[in-house]
C-alpha cells in the first residue's frame, strides 16, 4: 500500500481516545497511526503513553485548532497520503484501501471521504459528511443524504464512486504534497468549514475531490462543541463569509455577499424568535468580524486570486433555502 498516516486531532479527547483508537489500529495495520494532541489538558497524554505506546503521539504546546493542528502535524509526519480523521470516528474493516486505491489510480484526483454514517442512529447519515458534500450557488453547504438537518436513511443510494465539491474533515484523506503545495488548512479559520476551503482551493488548482462509497465509518459527531453551541455557530457563520470572499469572482461577490449579509439576518432574527438569544448574537459578531477584517480578509482573497484561477466547478446552482423550505425538497443531488 501506498504509504499511508491516519492522523487524529486530538483536545481533551481521552475517552474518545480509549473507545476507538484500538478500532483504528485494528483495522488500519498497513498505515502509521499518529495522534496530535492540541496541548490538552486531561489525562490524553498520559493514556497514549499509557495504553498505546505503539501510537505515535505529536504534542503541540497549545491548542491550535482544527486547522493549526494538522498544519503542524502534517509538517512532521512523512507519508505519502493522509487521513485527518476526527477522534470521534468509528472505522470498520476494509475501510483505508478502496479510498487509496482511488488515489492510486486516478492522479487527478487529490482529496477523498467515505461514506459517514451516525454513530448512534447506524442506519442514517451523519451530518458532518454524509454522501459527499456540495455547495450551492448562494454558498451553503449540503451533503448527499443531509440538506440541513434532515438526515436520509442509508439503503445504499449512496454506495457509488463520484466527484463531489467538498469532503468532511471527519475523515479526509488527501495527498501530502497537494495540501502541502496548497498551504494546508487555512488558519484563520480555526474550525469549522476549513475543509471546505481546502477543497475548493483544490479545485481551483486543477484537482478533484472524490466520494468513495465503497469505505465506510460511524461519526458521533460535534465531539468536541455540540451542533447548537454558539461557538459552533459563530465560526460557521463567520468562516462560510470568510470563504465567499475568498472564492468567488468578483463578478459574483458583488450581489452574493450582500443578498447572504442579508439571509442571515433572517437566520439570526429566527434563532431570536425562537428564544436563542446566545445563537442571535452569534451571527451578529460573525458578521462584524467580517466587517472589522475585511482588509485582512480581501488580502488573502488577492493572494489567492494570483496563485488560482476562480472555478465554480461543481457548486449545486441551485439554492438550498428554496428547495428545502419552498419546495420541501430533501434530496437535491443523487
Amino acid at each position: 500500500m501506498t504509504s499511508t498516516a491516519v492522523i487524529i486531532l486530538n483536545y481533551n479527547g481521552a475517552r474518545l481516545l480509549r473507545q476507538f483508537l484500538p478500532g483504528v489500529i485494528r483495522y488500519s495495520q498497513s498505515a502509521q497511526i499518529v495522534v496530535a494532541d492540541n496541548a490538552s489538558t486531561d489525562e490524553s497524554r498520559e493514556l497514549l503513553k499509557k495504553e498505546f505506546p505503539a501510537v505515535r503521539c505529536i504534542e503541540l504546546d497549545r491548542n491550535y485548532g482544527y486547522s493549526g493542528g494538522y498544519n503542524r502535524a502534517l509538517q512532521v509526519v512523512d507519508a505519502e497520503y493522509c487521513v485527518l480523521l476526527n477522534s470521534d470516528v468509528e472505522i470498520t474493516d476494509g475501510w483505508l484501501q478502496p479510498m487509496v486505491s482511488l488515489l492510486d489510480n486516478h492522479p487527478e484526483i487529490a482529496a477523498v471521504q467515505p461514506k459517514i454514517l451516525s454513530y448512534n442512529n447506524r442506519e442514517y447519515f451523519e451530518y458532518a459528511g454524509a454522501g459527499g458534500g456540495f455547495i450551492d450557488t448562494l454558498g451553503y453547504p449540503f451533503c448527499r443524504g443531509r440538506v440541513f438537518d434532515h438526515l436520509e436513511k442509508d439503503f445504499g443510494q449512496y454506495n457509488d464512486t463520484r466527484e463531489i465539491f467538498w469532503a468532511s474533515g471527519a475523515c479526509l484523506m488527501i495527498r501530502r504534497k497537494v495540501y502541502e503545495e496548497l498551504g494546508g488548512l487555512n488558519e484563520d479559520f480555526f474550525a469549522h468549514m476549513e475543509e471546505i476551503d481546502l477543497c475548493w482551493r483544490i479545485i481551483r488548482r486543477g484537482f478533484s475531490v472524490y466520494y468513495c462509497g465503497s469505505s465506510t465509518v460511524y461519526h458521533i459527531g460535534a465531539g468536541t462543541l455540540a451542533y447548537g453551541h454558539p461557538r459552533k455557530i459563530y465560526l460557521n457563520f463567520r468562516n462560510n463569509l470568510r470563504m465567499l470572499v475568498y472564492h468567488l469572482p468578483a463578478s459574483q461577490l458583488v450581489w452574493k455577499l450582500p443578498l447572504r449579509l442579508a439571509l442571515d439576518w433572517i437566520a439570526a432574527l429566527r434563532f431570536l424568535l425562537r428564544g436563542e438569544v446566545r445563537a442571535f448574537t452569534s451571527v451578529l459578531r460573525a458578521q462584524a468580524n467580517l466587517a472589522f477584517q475585511f482588509r485582512k480578509v480581501f488580502n488573502t482573497r488577492k493572494k489567492l486570486s494570483r496563485a488560482l484561477p476562480y472555478r465554480m466547478d461543481g457548486i449545486y446552482y441551485g439554492s438550498i433555502l428554496l428547495d428545502y423550505f419552498i419546495r420541501k425538497r430533501t434530496r437535491l443531488i443523487g
